[in-house]
């Protein structure tokens, strides 16, 4: 009783009372029936029109870019879809389909994981099939559109099943609908019937969202921007329904709100994850088009530097040549505007959208990267000098041919893995010392949520403990705080060296230091762990762990591991160690420490998993300890 009072009272004080009370309502409301009485199983009678017109001039794009689309799209044809950029599976559209109420589903655990049953319902597939229309104007993409929108529809009758239970959901279902509208206003199968019905569900959408918008607010995150950005749409697009003002002055409201207070005055955005940043980032994208479509309202300046500052910082982690950024943070694969044929790890389609509508800079001129921005209506001039700018809490270092990142992040807001000082290598493009990713939310034991453990990171850890003390599945107490504590710049203004601590193994009395400097052909990575307070006599095992690409591996008597791979060898080399320890896929390669299921892992996107090598550096000792891992690389 007392250690769930203390552990309350932990919650309280990380959490805030505000998203506390606001969820607490929310559970109230589920209990009182409150939102059952709130969200009827009816459909809406809307019979108005649109106040923005078709989209009558398409993206001018290259053969190659029209043919991959076409592609992708006849795979959609034949009921096949890329879930979160992987491989083709069956398209269902009947999953999550229920005659109970979406209330009684909130309360009962689901069949499956629940992101496997929204996402099909996210309607990027039918994104996909109007841009083939567009590309094409071969109308079978645009028939297979109203087929499988009609059939969805048909069988997820408002408010029933579980694709209701998610208001963000809803809301990134709608705005989807309202670009597929625009783009196919002039294909045959596009009759003022299907219309008309897709309005009404659009309509019966954002009737869902308003009700339970308090958890949105609790969340204070993603859910909170989409479903403003759902209302916002909506208004604008129905502008005759008796509702659209309240929905649309309500959106703007909170859509402001959401990005002033999640997104810093440095950029980083509240969730810690760079693939959560790029799905704001085209939250807002979109409703700028529509608001400017509109002839709506300037955006607050407020708001205004907030995307600026979130642009930025996107750019500073995102390879010029191949748009990859480190997998940082919770990665569940969303995608929800795929307006561009690059795979979905790379970022350069959003960021130079969000570039020319936020900086008004195109920051990368290169034609098959504009698909998006076209689509958007943003333009820019290329600006005389490009120079990449820096994320405070994730710091660049460049060497040669690569580029490493040194994760230092003070937390405002809930974290969303244990990764404090954790460093991302790149070299040529490979991700060669990387993040391990998310790959599933919900699972049997060990995958549910396990890759946010400081102990799959490349960073250090002291006694086998977590930087930080896991309260749930997407819940961390005792935040780990970092601060940068000295760095040198080169003769081009750019990072030589960073040094950073964080206080996460406190509860040990000891604090974990590190620097990332560059060398020749590589990186220099010092750790040191001391104690701080009165003396401590006591041994402590510390662990350093890297998370490398899954090649062919040796390891010699000096504790140097050499990697290779076809047009690329890589040596590192640990210092300090007493032991050294390969992991893959769950089993120890080399060395004698036992393995856990969950180490030796990577994962690119939700539901995906590929294996990988984890080397396991150790040292036992009184502190102060230092382990120094040299990398380098050639050709």
């Amino acid at each position: 009783m007392m250690e769930n009072r203390i552990k309350l009272t932990r919650v309280v004080r990380e959490l805030g009372i505000s998203k506390l009370w606001l969820y607490a309502l929310y559970q109230a409301g589920l209990r009182t029936g409150h939102y059952r009485r709130m969200t009827p199983s009816r459909r809406d009678e809307f019979d108005g029109t649109p106040g923005l017109p078709p989209i009558a001039n398409f993206p001018h794009v290259s053969q190659s870019i029209c043919d991959l689309v076409l592609a992708e799209a006849d795979e959609i044809r034949r009921g096949q879809v890329r879930l979160f950029g992987g491989q083709p599976v069956p398209l269902d559209l009947a999953t999550g389909a229920s005659t109970a109420h979406w209330t009684v589903l909130e309360r009962l655990l689901p069949e499956e994981d629940i992101k496997l049953i929204w996402e099909p319902a996210r309607f990027g597939w039918g994104i996909t099939l109007a841009r083939a229309y567009a590309f094409s104007g071969d109308p079978v993409y645009a028939r297979d559109f109203w087929d499988k929108t009609l059939e969805f529809l048909s069988t997820h009758p408002p408010n029933l099943g579980r694709q209701w239970q998610s208001a963000q959901e809803v809301a990134i279902r709608l705005m989807a609908w309202v670009f597929c509208d625009r783009v196919l206003a002039s294909a045959p199968s596009t009759t003022l019937e299907n219309r008309r019905r897709l309005w009404q569900a659009m309509a019966e959408h954002a009737a869902r969202i308003p009700a339970t918008l308090v958890y949105a607010r609790a969340q204070n995150n993603n859910h909170l921007l989409a479903e403003a950005a759902g209302l916002y749409t909506v208004g604008v697009y129905l502008p005759s329904h008796p509702r659209a003002e309240k929905w649309r002055k309500l959106g703007w409201h909170w859509l402001n709100r959401g990005i002033q207070q999640q997104v810093s005055e440095f950029g980083t955005y509240m969730q810690h994850s760079t693939n959560y940043h790029r799905l704001m980032l085209q939250l807002a994208l979109f409703t700028d088009h529509l608001r400017r479509e509109s002839k709506d309202c300037d955006w607050p300046q407020a708001t205004l530097e907030r995307l600026a500052a979130a642009t930025r910082w996107l750019w500073a982690l995102t390879d010029p040549e191949t748009g990859r950024a480190p997998n940082l943070g919770a990665n569940d694969g969303a995608y929800i505007f795929p307006l561009a044929t690059q795979p979905i790890g790379d970022f350069r389609p959003a960021v130079g959208a969000a570039a020319k509508a936020f900086l008004d800079q195109d920051i990368f001129p290169d034609p098959d990267l504009h698909e998006m921005g076209h689509w958007f209506k943003v333009t820019a001039p290329v600006p005389a000098e490009l120079i990449q700018p820096q994320a405070p809490d994730m710091l660049r270092v460049k060497a040669g041919d690569g580029r490493a990142f040194l994760r230092a992040a003070h937390f405002g807001d809930r974290p969303s893995h244990a990764d404090q000082l954790h460093v991302d290598l790149w070299w040529r493009g490979v991700n060669v010392a990387a993040d391990p990713g998310s790959y599933r939310y919900s699972a049997p034991p060990p995958w549910d949520n396990t890759l946010q453990s400081s102990l799959v990171h490349n960073t250090l850890t002291v006694d086998g403990q977590e930087q930080m003390t896991r309260a749930g599945r997407f819940l961390w107490l005792d935040w780990a705080q970092a601060e940068v504590l000295a760095y040198a710049l080169d003769e081009e203004g750019q990072l030589a060296w960073v040094t950073a601590e964080h206080n996460g193994y406190r509860k040990v009395g000891a604090r974990h230091q590190r620097k990332l400097a560059r060398c020749d052909d590589g990186w220099l990575v010092s750790d040191l762990v001391f104690s701080v307070g009165k003396q401590d006599l006591a041994a402590h095992e510390i662990r350093i762990s890297w998370l490398l690409p899954d090649w062919d591996w040796s390891v010699d008597p000096q504790n140097m591991l050499s990697l290779t791979h076809p047009k690329l060898t890589v040596t590192l080399r640990i210092e300090g160690a007493t032991q050294i320890n390969l992991v893959r896929a769950g089993e120890t390669v080399y060395g004698t420490f036992p393995a856990e299921p969950s180490w030796g892992w990577r994962s690119p996107t939700y539901t995906v998993k590929e294996p990988a090598l984890e080397l396991i550096a150790i040292r036992s000792g009184v502190l102060p300890i230092e382990l120094t891992s040299t990398w380098q690389f050639s050709d």
